[in-house]
């Protein structure tokens, strides 16, 4: 026979199970996503419904991918979250003849006053790490190409020259939206007066993504990122990108499809716990498809699950230590940490600890159901989108069969134990009639801004001659 507390624990995690079951979705859920991503991927590329389509389709002017003909150096920029890299590519021909990509780089990490002061105050310190950069490479006398990887909602008009529509990621700096971000990049540099730059190409980190798997693998036409945020890109035939002229070939289009359900396209998907992390957050209302996949949110959501369990009575005795009580106290990290965890729970038992609290096994067992839960959903979320991205594709070049890689980057991609896997098996469900491999890119953003940079410099001579 069982004993008590046997029955007791197997009775608890029963309750938690249905409390946890709201997160699970059916593929008949996600197909439902996928279509209603796929409607607002339409009304974005058309012009008469880009304003209120919710997901924008920014054209990006990328409109051919290296072909190993370019050669330089070039220096590459990298921001999109609260670090900033600054990288030397170097572009040439290897020993045996073929191309070859050589790099350098340096993080640096930019503190919180830049972030959401002025953009003055940003770009004046982007500047100051470029500076340092080159100082410690000696290559301040050097006039270099740059490539400008930069990872938030941009209207291009041209390649070097983009608006940005409005700060995502905790960014807040005033004086930037509604402006060429280039330009403000150019000033500061001039502000600076102590080196020389042409910035000649800026790209969203999915871009730069894709092209620089196009350069291992020549089928890579989409480019993803699971990271901090989330967001997608891919090579859309020309005629259907309304907001540029001309029919001829293709043109990367970032999707920017973080923004989907601002219409509400997902709020009969949103639970208690999105709400609040929406309603909390810096832009309350916008991005809540990047706020259910994102690394910058998944560790809240896990949070406020964990209270309701306390409160419930089903965790921690009912009691919840107060560290777990501040909003953010609870990382991402803590998630690929805890679902890596070995039969004997040490990192579970180690993590909850740094919150102050003696855990039992079963309380360790039902905070790993709940980091379980919380990023299963977002793997089956983002697959939704990756599949209507894909499926439109295979239908627009009226294929049959479509053969495909994209290229993926991102921290939760990369480092959560089990986010690929689930991620890949729901996308390929959802896409029968494609081939799909995924190709994950080794210092994507900051190679592919600068591969970008040595096409868009070949060009230049191309037609300078």
């Amino acid at each position: 026979m069982l004993d008590h507390r046997t029955r007791m624990d197997r009775a608890k995690k029963e309750r938690v199970e249905q409390i946890l079951s709201e997160f699970r979705l059916q593929e008949e859920d996600l197909k439902k996503i996928m279509y209603r991503m796929q409607k607002e991927m339409d009304r974005g590329l058309k012009l008469e419904t880009h304003e209120e389509a919710s997901v924008k389709m920014l054209p990006t002017y990328v409109r051919s991918t290296p072909e190993g003909s370019e050669v330089g150096d070039f220096l590459s920029l990298d921001l999109g979250g609260t670090n900033f890299r600054v990288m030397l590519v170097k572009v040439g021909e290897g020993e045996e003849g073929q191309w070859n990509v050589k790099t350098k780089h340096q993080m640096y990490s930019i503190p919180e006053d830049a972030m959401t002061g002025t953009a003055e105050m940003l770009f004046d310190y982007i500047s100051e790490c470029i500076s340092d950069f080159l100082d410690k490479h000696q290559m301040k006398h050097k006039k270099l190409p740059l490539g400008f990887t930069f990872s938030f909602p941009v209207r291009h008009e041209d390649l070097d020259k983009g608006i940005l529509l409005n700060w995502t990621k905790g960014f807040k700096a005033s004086g930037a939206e509604g402006n060429n971000i280039v330009g403000l990049l150019r000033d500061a540099i001039k502000r600076r007066g102590d080196f020389e730059m042409d910035v000649v190409a800026m790209v969203n980190d999915t871009v730069a993504t894709m092209v620089s798997c196009y350069y291992e693998d020549h089928r890579c036409e989409v480019g993803m990122i699971v990271g901090t945020g989330c967001n997608a890109c891919y090579m859309e035939e020309l005629q259907n990108v309304e907001l540029v002229e001309g029919d001829e070939g293709r043109m990367c289009v970032n999707t920017e499809w973080g923004a989907f359900g601002a219409s509400g396209e997902l709020d009969e998907f949103l639970l208690e716990y999105d709400r609040v992390v929406d309603e909390t957050s810096l832009n309350p209302g916008q991005q809540l498809y990047e706020k259910i996949i994102g690394g910058k949110y998944m560790g809240e959501i896990v949070r406020l699950v964990l209270l309701k369990l306390v409160n419930e009575n089903l965790l921690f005795n009912g009691e919840a230590p107060e560290k777990l009580k501040i909003r953010g106290a609870f990382e991402t990290r803590f998630i690929s940490q805890i679902e890596s965890d070995p039969v004997d729970r040490k990192q579970v038992y180690n993590i909850l600890n740094s919150f102050g609290t003696m855990s039992s096994v079963t309380d360790c067992d039902i905070v790993r159901m709940a980091c379980e839960s919380v990023s299963t959903r977002a793997a089956q979320m983002c697959s939704a989108g990756l599949a209507g991205v894909i499926n439109r594709m295979r239908k627009s070049r009226c294929e049959e069969k479509l053969t495909i890689t994209v290229g993926v980057d991102g921290s939760v991609y990369k480092l959560h134990p089990s986010f690929k896997d689930r991620f890949h098996a729901a996308v390929r469900q959802l896409t029968p009639g494609c081939e799909i491999t995924f190709l994950q890119s080794e210092e994507g953003s900051g190679r592919g801004a600068a591969l970008i940079s040595a096409v868009a410099c070949k060009m230049a001579c191309m037609m300078g001659q």
